[in-house]
């Protein structure tokens, strides 16, 4: 695995490190030891499966409150998206600040969030699978999300939407509090 930085305080892009023969290659999509080794403490409570039939969809911005905040590890199976996170922690140095990257099939990435993050995507071609690993469990009571086109936010979305959740769209504006 190849760990990097973003501009996000503690947010990471997960590359794989393909060992490569006449047979295809081999990497490690996963590995406890590695990230602890880059200061991140994450154990797999879970993992979920993402589906979406058509290009332009966009799911999110989800989190998970306290006491519970979720972190997650995100990669594209199938497909193409614009991966958004944006960091919710009062106390970060990239607060109320946003990234966006390019998941896919054929680059292979994965972003790691911290805590705190919102989290939602754009599928940038039809039929995309996204594979989630889960550090916290799922708690119906602490879900909660901010409008995908929040101004407090401006994420660029590279495509015009298509589908969208009546839930999705209904969050209120996120207040600075």
């Amino acid at each position: 695995m190849l760990i990097s930085s973003t501009n996000l305080q503690d947010v990471l892009i997960i590359d794989l490190e393909k060992q490569g023969d006449e047979r295809g290659w081999f990497a490690r999509a996963f590995c406890e030891e590695e990230l602890s080794n880059a200061n991140i403490d994450f154990h797999v409570t879970q993992t979920n499966i993402s589906f979406n039939k058509e290009q332009g969809t966009i799911r999110g911005l989800h989190y998970q409150a306290r006491p519970k905040w979720e972190p997650k590890i995100i990669r594209c199976t199938s497909g193409r998206i614009f991966d958004v996170a944006v960091d919710l922690r009062p106390e970060s140095a990239s607060f109320c600040k946003w990234i966006g990257v390019e998941l896919s099939a054929e680059n292979g990435r994965a972003l790691y969030l911290p805590p705190g993050m919102a989290h939602g995507f754009q599928t940038l071609a039809e039929n995309c699978e996204l594979y989630y690993l889960m550090g916290e469990s799922y708690d119906p009571s602490l879900v909660r999300g901010v409008r995908w086109d929040d101004p407090a936010f401006a994420i660029k979305w590279p495509l015009k939407p298509t589908i969208i959740s009546n839930r999705d769209r209904s969050f209120p504006d996120f207040k600075k509090t």
